[in-house]
């Protein structure tokens, strides 16, 4: 892979890890000014769920930065595909019940990722 492709993978990596923190350390803080829409009585009560949430978004993370530590570029472009394939269709799953932004905060840059790793 090349250096623009793994800078990508970084940044859609560094990503995962900030909706981490967010959903497992301030939902209940900075949460209410992310989605402004959602009850404000109900991030509390929603806390443990978004908690959960966030791990499955470090899951993410950690295997686009392990693909990152891979020296073999055969496997490392399969495993950076695999989870960017995963990012990208929760963005499109979170588009269509949440938001449409997150399309485009999550499901674009992993949509260009792939595409450039598959050219």
């Amino acid at each position: 892979m090349t250096l623009g492709i793994d800078i990508l993978i970084g940044a859609v990596a560094l990503l995962h890890l900030y909706f981490l923190w967010f959903e497992m350390f301030a939902w209940t803080t900075k949460g209410k000014k992310i989605f402004n829409k959602f009850p404000k009585d109900l991030f509390e009560p929603t806390k443990t769920l978004a908690a959960n949430q966030g791990l499955y978004n470090g899951f993410l993370a950690g295997g686009l930065l392990w693909s990152l530590l891979i020296d073999n570029p055969n496997w490392a472009s399969n495993i950076a595909l695999f989870f960017l394939a995963c990012v990208a269709i929760a963005g499109v799953y979170g588009a269509l019940t949440v938001d449409r932004k997150i399309f485009f905060v999550q499901a674009v840059p992993a949509v260009i990722a792939i595409t450039l790793i598959l050219l």
